[in-house]
């Protein structure tokens, strides 16, 4: 296995919206910004969609999801990295050391061959 080739694939994640990378969670979102609240919404595709309250200007609602993902996972907002995406809807996230996930991560969709 080349684990150490330079570049991550974009499609890191395969056919899910999320993958693990030893102890990191790589994950597909798609964001809705400006939303009536913030919110983890269902798998669409190969993405999470994520609501965010926070106006798309300059990269704040990806800023804003972060800090609003961080305590959801049990990591410090420093622990999440914006691999891609910080001003555009589809972005990639990289969760070091998740000590919890939300429940779209354990309701049984992991098996859907």
């Amino acid at each position: 296995m080349h684990a150490m080739s330079a570049p991550r694939p974009r499609n890191a994640t395969g056919d899910s919206f999320f993958a693990w990378d030893g102890d990191v969670l790589i994950l597909n979102v798609l964001g809705k910004p400006a939303a009536s609240k913030d919110a983890i919404g269902k798998p669409k595709g190969t993405q999470l969609k994520i609501s965010v309250t926070a106006q798309p200007k300059g990269g704040k609602a990806t800023d804003h999801m972060v800090r609003f993902l961080a305590p959801l996972f049990g990591v410090a907002v420093a622990d999440i990295e914006v691999v891609f995406g910080q001003e555009n809807v589809n972005k990639q996230l990289r969760i070091k050391a998740p000590k919890k996930l939300p429940a779209v991560f354990t309701q049984g969709n992991l098996d859907l061959g």
